[in-house]
């Protein structure tokens, strides 16, 4: 079977992608012949390798991207690894329709560290969250299957837990912003406790901030039920002799500009 003849037939069956083990003895008689065949459709852009031994099929329309795009193809690729994934941060924010601006990287959270994927234009972070498992998630159609997404209050919780891969407190609370019509205030509370306490202290204060008080009020109950120390809102900012937000207890050593 000739490579062309290959890759039609992936296609025919509503598949984009495939391991190089699949191609082995069916496009030619040999590893080499195979693999000599396969460098020649990433050369012509008809195949891309996102991952070592791991290709995607490129249709004319993303050929000048150089790769389908990372929804498209990351189930796959974790299904592959063998490895429990969702989409998160900034990524899972643009889906619930909470994206300032477009991220220029699409954002997978793990359960540990793994380097970045580079392909044609299409970038791809992991950022590793230990209990990822735990995290709610939803199922999102995409043009080549489904896709995990965080669910609006764990995504609420990620962005200010990762602020610095979220695009900074500011951009944290102008997602927010948006995002909070689709928030719950009992899926804010349930999340609360996959997290550290002082994410919940942050968000409900963030939350408060951009105008959702009535998503937050739930939170800060179960805030009130635990003993829980003051907190900054910047960690990495003196917060020394900064007053406290009682309702909170964040100590506000930041100014957050929220944009329109």
């Amino acid at each position: 079977m000739q490579a062309g003849q290959f890759i039609d037939k992936l296609i025919a069956e509503g598949r984009y992608s495939f391991v190089v083990g699949e191609a082995l003895n069916v496009v030619g008689p040999t590893v080499v012949a195979t693999r000599a065949a396969l460098r020649r459709l990433r050369h012509k852009g008809e195949l891309a390798m996102p991952y070592k031994g791991f290709f995607v099929i490129v249709p004319p329309e993303y050929r000048k991207s150089g790769c389908l795009p990372a929804s498209h193809f990351i189930p796959h690729l974790m299904e592959h690894l063998g490895q429990e994934y969702y989409a998160g941060l900034l990524s899972a924010a643009e889906y619930h329709g909470a994206a300032h601006q477009r991220p220029q990287v699409f954002q997978v959270i793990v359960s540990g560290n793994r380097p970045g994927i580079i392909c044609g234009d299409v970038r791809i972070e992991f950022i590793a969250r230990k209990n990822m498992d735990k995290v709610p998630v939803s199922d999102l159609k995409t043009p080549r299957g489904y896709l995990k997404i965080s669910t609006p209050a764990a995504t609420a919780f990620d962005i200010v837990g990762y602020t610095h891969h979220a695009g900074g407190l500011d951009n944290v609370a102008t997602i927010l912003a948006e995002l909070a019509e689709k928030i719950r205030s009992d899926e804010l509370v349930t999340t609360a406790a996959l997290s550290p306490i002082a994410w919940s202290q942050r968000l409900g204060y963030l939350l408060d901030l951009v105008g959702a008080e009535e998503k937050t009020g739930e939170l800060a109950r179960y805030i009130d039920q635990r003993n829980v120390l003051p907190t900054p809102l910047v960690p990495s900012q003196p917060f020394k002799g900064v007053d406290q937000l009682k309702r909170w207890r964040i100590l506000v050593n930041a100014k957050v500009e929220v944009e329109i």
